[in-house]
């Protein structure tokens, strides 16, 4: 499961006064993306952080190539670019009901040891859960 598929209902509380998705809100959807795309695999960010293994962004690239606006029900596909080591990445891509693709993104993230505040290789529990998805 390269790719975890999460629809997303915009709340009028998400959008700006033109009734479109102020555009700092996409972010938020990337990492609800993220999560549920870890918790898809059996892996959580609360499990993450238990461990001691923080996962901060490093980069963030969004292209909005459409608007989505209040009440659209959106897909979000959230794809894991390459099999991760100390970094994890993954792409982006948001449609609408209409399958119109609206907005792509990248982020870059770094496992981080939470109490050296250093950079660490990906979780090997999680690695595992990884690895045959390449195969």
């Amino acid at each position: 499961m390269l790719i975890h598929e999460l629809k997303i209902r915009v709340r009028y509380g998400e959008t700006d006064q033109m009734s479109y998705v102020y555009y700092g809100n996409y972010a938020q959807y990337f990492e609800m993306g993220r999560a549920e795309w870890l918790r898809n695999l059996g892996y959580s960010y609360s499990k993450m952080e238990k461990d001691g293994i923080l996962l901060p962004v490093l980069n963030l690239n969004v292209s909005y190539l459409k608007p989505a606006k209040y009440d659209d029900l959106l897909i979000l596909k959230t794809i894991l670019i390459k099999k991760p080591s100390v970094k994890i990445e993954f792409n982006f891509e948001i449609f609408n009901e209409q399958n119109e693709l609206l907005t792509t993104a990248y982020t870059k993230l770094v496992f981080l040891n939470a109490k050296k505040n250093r950079p660490v290789k990906c979780p090997e529990h999680l690695l595992e859960k990884i690895t045959p998805l390449f195969l």
